[in-house]
C-alpha cells in the first residue's frame, strides 16, 4: 500500500507538472524519430500517447519525460537505454518490447502486458501489480532496494499478483521486492538475490532457485514442486508448515 501511495504520488506529480500538449499523430512522432539522432534527440515531454498505436517504433533517440502512455500499444518497440521516470503508464502493452537497460522510477504499471519483453539490465522501481511478464528476460535487470537512497522512504518494486511464469530472472536484484501471489512457475531464478522478499503466495511449480540467496525471504507455505537445489541461505527464508 505504502509503494502504491507512493508511486501514484510520481504520477500525479507527473501529471500536475504537465499540462499535455496536443496530440500527435503517428506519422508525426515517426517523422520526428526519424530525424532524431543522439545529439538531437526527439522532444516527446509531456505528451499525451494514451490509447495511441505506437508499435515497433525506435525510441532510442527520443526523450519521453512525463508522457502520459496509459493504454498505449508499445509492442515491438525498442525504448532501450531510455528515461522513462515520472511516464504515465498504466495498462501500457509493451509485450517483446526492448526495455533493456531502461530506467523505470516512480512509475505506475499496473495492468500493464510486458510478455516476452526484453528487461535486461533495467532499473525499476515501479508498481508493476497484476502485469503480465509471462516469458520476458529480467537477466541482471536492478529492482531491488537502494537503501541508501531512500529520501520518501522505503520505495520498492510492487509484483503482486504479476504473472512470471516461464520468465528468465537470472542474476536480478529482486531484494525486497513485494511478490505476492506471484507466478513463477518454469522460471528461472539463478543467481538472484531475493533477499526479504516478500513470496507469499507465489506459485512455484518447477521454479529454478540455484543460486539465489534466500536470506529472509517470506514463502509461507509452499506446496508447489519448486527446485531449491543449490539455494543459498535457504535456512534463513521464512517458510510455514
Amino acid at each position: 500500500m505504502k509503494l502504491q501511495k507512493i508511486s501514484l504520488g510520481f504520477t500525479a506529480l507527473a501529471m500536475s507538472l504537465n499540462i499535455f500538449a496536443a496530440d500527435l499523430t503517428r506519422v508525426e512522432i515517426e517523422q520526428k524519430l526519424k530525424s532524431a539522432d543522439k545529439t538531437h534527440v526527439a522532444d516527446l515531454r509531456r505528451k499525451d500517447f494514451r490509447t495511441l498505436d505506437l508499435s515497433k517504433l525506435d525510441f532510442r533517440n527520443a526523450d519521453l519525460w512525463g508522457t502520459d502512455l496509459r493504454d498505449a500499444n508499445l509492442n515491438d518497440s525498442d525504448l532501450s537505454n531510455l528515461n522513462l521516470d515520472l511516464t504515465v503508464m498504466t495498462r501500457i502493452h509493451f509485450s517483446h518490447a526492448n526495455l533493456s537497460n531502461t530506467s523505470i522510477f516512480g512509475v505506475s504499471m499496473m495492468d500493464a502486458d510486458l510478455s516476452g519483453a526484453n528487461l535486461s539490465g533495467s532499473r525499476f522501481i515501479a508498481n508493476l501489480d497484476r502485469a503480465n511478464l509471462k516469458g520476458a528476460n529480467l537477466t541482471d535487470a536492478n529492482w531491488g532496494v537502494d537503501m541508501k537512497n531512500q529520501p520518501m522512504g522505503l520505495m520498492r518494486v510492487s509484483l503482486n499478483g504479476v504473472n512470471l511464469s516461464n520468465a528468465n530472472l537470472t542474476g536480478a536484484n529482486l531484494n525486497r521486492a513485494l511478490m505476492k501471489r506471484v507466478d513463477l512457475s518454469g522460471a528461472n531464478l539463478t543467481n538472484v538475490d531475493l533477499t526479504m522478499a516478500d513470496l507469499n503466495g507465489a506459485r512455484l511449480e518447477n521454479t529454478h532457485f540455484k543460486g539465489a540467496n534466500l536470506s529472509g525471504t517470506k514463502f509461507g507455505f509452499v506446496k508447489d514442486k519448486a527446485i531449491f537445489n543449490g539455494a543459498l541461505n535457504i535456512n534463513a527464508a521464512i517458510f510455514e508448515e
